[in-house]
């Protein structure tokens, strides 16, 4: 029986590469990050992955509200978190809890080391609202909401 030389085209070759370099960039990506396509109001995002995303631990005012409709500075908060998060690569951090009522992700979300739920709060757009068991920053963000209403900051400064 006759052997058969095996050689690898150049062809061959370079898709071995490309396939190399594409698994080296893919596997180089931090687990759990993703891109955000979309803000919904000031405490809710939507993934790439079709995930939305509800921050733990706070509550901006509403955007789309079915009696409230739009409530004091829930534009603002919109923007704000928009400004933070909209098209950049997110972190997610999980509590007890990973799922609420509605079927979205419950998660302390990160921009590089800023927590943006923290941001949030320090910042006057959003409030505490904790719900237990998912309770693992309640002390921190109890403390920045009490500094931003002494502050007047954000809503803790209207008229």
């Amino acid at each position: 029986m006759r052997r058969i030389p095996q050689r690898l085209s150049w062809g061959s070759i370079l898709f071995f590469l490309v396939l190399a370099l594409f698994y080296y960039t893919v596997s180089q990506r931090a687990p759990g990050e993703y891109v955000v396509v979309r803000v919904i109001d000031g405490d809710t995002i939507e993934l790439s992955n079709g995930e939305r995303v509800r921050y733990i631990g706070i509550n901006a005012p509403e955007l789309h509200h079915p009696q409230k409709g739009v409530e004091y500075f829930a534009r603002e908060a919109y923007e704000a978190n928009r400004r933070m998060v909209e098209g950049k690569r997110v972190r997610l951090e999980f509590d007890v809890q990973k799922r609420d009522r509605y079927g979205r992700l419950l998660a302390y979300v990160y921009v590089g080391d800023i927590m943006v739920n923290e941001w949030l709060v320090a910042n006057g757009y959003a409030q505490v609202a904790t719900y237990p068991p998912n309770v693992k920053y309640a002390d921190r963000f109890v403390k920045l909401e009490a500094e931003a209403r002494r502050l007047r900051i954000g809503f803790w400064g209207r008229p």
